[in-house]
C-alpha cells in the first residue's frame, strides 16, 4: 500500500514493506564501508555544500543574455529533473543491504561494464571540479590576505583534506557549520543590495527566451549531486530512512534559491553590461570594501564546502570500486591521495590541457548520470535486497523519466557542439 509522505515532498511515497525494511536489517551488513549516522540537517547541508561551488561564481555571467525569468525557467526544470534523478539513486541505495557508492550499486544492477562506466563519470566530474577548487582557492586567498596563489592552495588544501579523512560524520558536521555560514553572509549581502543601492527592475524584466537552452546547460550541471546521495544513505538509512528523500528535497530547493537570489541581487544591482565572469568580484566592488570581503569569503567556503562534499564521494567510490576498507588507514590514506592531492597537484602545476579535456568530459559525466539512475531504480525494485521503508512515488512516471534522458543528454550534445564550434551565435 503505498501513501503520500504528508511530512514536505509530495513526490515522495512511503512503503508499508511486507518483509523486512531497510531500516531494520543493514546492521552488520557492511562492505568496503562502514554506516556512520547523520542528522537530517547536516544531510541538507552536504547537498547544499555539494552544489553551490565555483560554478555559482560564473552563473550570473552565464545568464545575462537571456534574462533572470530565463534563469527561473531553466532553474526550475534541471532543478526538479535532477532532484528527481537524485530520488531514484536514494530508493536504489535503500534497496541495497550493504552501503555503497554510486560505482558499487551499478555494479551491483547493471553490471561491471555499468560500474566502470560510472566510476568513470564519477571521476572526470570530480577531478574537473577538485581542479578548478585547488587554483580558485589559491587565487581568492592571496586576494584576501595577500600571500601567493601557491600559498593560499595551499592553506586552503589543510582543512579540505583533514575533514575528509576522518570521514562522513566529521564531513556532515562541518558542512553544517559552513554552509550555515555561507547563507548568512549571502544573505547579508543580499539585503546590502535590496536596501542599499537597490535594484534596477528593468535589469530583472527583459527576457530572451532562445537563451533558455543555454543557460539549462549550465543549470543542470550546477545541480549535478547525484553523486552524494550514496553517502547521505549510508548515513540516514538505518536509522531514519524516511528523512533521506526530505533531505534531498529541501537541500535541493535550497540550492536553487542560492542559485536564482545571487543572480537577480548582482544582475538587479549592476545590470547586464555590468556583470564580471566571476560575479563576487563585480558584486561587491560595487557595495564596498567590505562587502568585497565577504563576497570573497562566500566564494572560499563555498568551493571548501564542494571540496569536502566531491573529496569524500572521490574518495569512497575509490574504496568501493576497487574492495578498499575504509577502517584502514594505510587504504584509506591511497583513497584520499588519489581522490585529493592528485587534482590539486594537477591544478597547482596548471596542465591546461588536461584541464580542458576534464571540463569536456564533465558533460559526459552528465549523461551518464541522466542513464544510469534510470537503468539502477528499474532492476532494483526487480532484484534488489531489501522492501524499503521509503520509495519514489510519481516522480518516477516513465514521462519524467523520459523527459530527464532527454534534457540531460540534450546537455552532454550541446557541450560536444560547443567544443566542435557549432551552437548558434549568442549562445556560448
Amino acid at each position: 500500500m503505498r501513501q503520500r509522505d504528508t511530512a514536505g515532498t509530495a513526490a515522495v511515497s512511503t512503503a508499508e514493506p511486507a518483509t523486512t525494511t531497510a531500516a531494520t536489517t543493514t546492521s552488520g551488513a557492511e562492505g568496503s564501508l562502514k554506516r556512520v549516522s547523520i542528522t537530517f540537517w547536516q544531510g541538507v547541508a552536504m547537498i547544499f555544500g555539494t552544489n553551490i561551488g565555483a560554478g555559482i561564481l560564473s552563473l550570473p555571467y552565464g545568464m545575462r543574455e537571456g534574462g533572470f525569468t530565463a534563469l527561473v525557467i531553466a532553474l526550475v526544470l534541471s532543478g526538479f529533473l535532477t532532484t528527481c534523478s537524485m530520488l531514484y539513486v536514494a530508493e536504489v541505495a535503500l534497496r541495497t543491504r550493504k552501503p555503497m557508492q554510486l560505482a558499487g550499486l551499478a555494479r551491483r544492477y547493471i553490471g561491471q561494464a555499468g560500474s566502470w562506466l560510472v566510476f568513470a563519470g564519477v571521476l572526470v566530474n570530480g577531478y574537473g571540479a577538485m581542479i578548478a577548487y585547488s587554483t580558485g582557492s589559491g587565487e581568492i586567498l592571496s586576494n584576501l590576505l595577500g600571500i601567493s596563489p601557491t600559498l593560499g592552495s595551499l592553506i586552503f588544501l589543510i582543512p579540505g583534506i583533514t575533514v575528509i579523512w576522518f570521514g562522513l560524520h566529521a564531513t556532515g558536521r562541518s558542512e553544517q557549520l559552513i554552509t550555515t555560514t555561507m547563507l548568512i553572509i549571502c544573505l547579508s549581502l543580499v539585503a546590502w543590495t535590496l536596501f542599499g543601492p537597490g535594484i534596477d527592475i528593468a535589469n530583472l524584466t527583459y527576457f530572451k527566451p532562445y537563451f533558455i537552452i543555454p543557460i539549462v546547460n549550465l543549470t543542470v550541471f550546477a545541480f549535478l549531486a547525484q553523486y552524494i546521495v550514496p553517502e547521505l544513505a549510508r548515513g540516514l538509512a538505518e536509522h531514519n530512512p524516511r528523512m533521506l528523500p526530505r533531505a534531498i528535497v529541501t537541500g535541493m530547493v535550497a540550492t536553487g534559491t542560492l542559485l536564482a537570489l545571487i543572480p537577480l541581487s548582482a544582475l538587479g544591482l549592476m545590470g547586464h553590461d555590468g556583470l564580471t565572469p566571476v560575479v563576487t568580484l563585480g558584486w561587491g566592488q560595487q557595495l564596498g570594501p567590505v562587502a568585497y570581503y565577504l563576497a570573497n569569503i562566500f566564494a572560499a567556503l563555498a568551493m571548501l564546502t564542494s571540496f569536502w562534499a566531491l573529496g569524500l564521494t572521490l574518495h569512497t567510490n575509490i574504496l568501493d570500486r576497487f574492495n578498499l576498507q575504509e577502517s584502514n588507514y594505510r587504504h584509506r590514506a591511497i583513497s584520499i591521495a588519489a581522490a585529493c592531492l592528485v587534482p590539486f597537484a594537477i591544478g597547482l602545476i596548471g596542465l591546461a590541457g588536461f584541464v580542458s579535456a576534464l571540463g569536456y568530459a564533465g558533460a559526459f559525466a552528465g549523461a551518464v548520470m541522466a542513464v544510469v539512475p534510470v537503468l539502477m531504480l528499474t532492476r532494483a525494485r526487480r532484484t534488489g535486497d531489501l522492501e524499503p521503508a521509503w520509495q519514489a512515488g510519481w516522480v518516477a512516471h516513465p514521462a519524467i523519466r523520459i523527459a530527464m534522458i532527454t534534457v540531460f543528454t540534450g546537455a552532454f550534445v550541446y557541450s560536444l557542439l560547443t567544443i566542435i564550434g557549432l551552437v548558434p551565435n549568442g549562445w556560448t
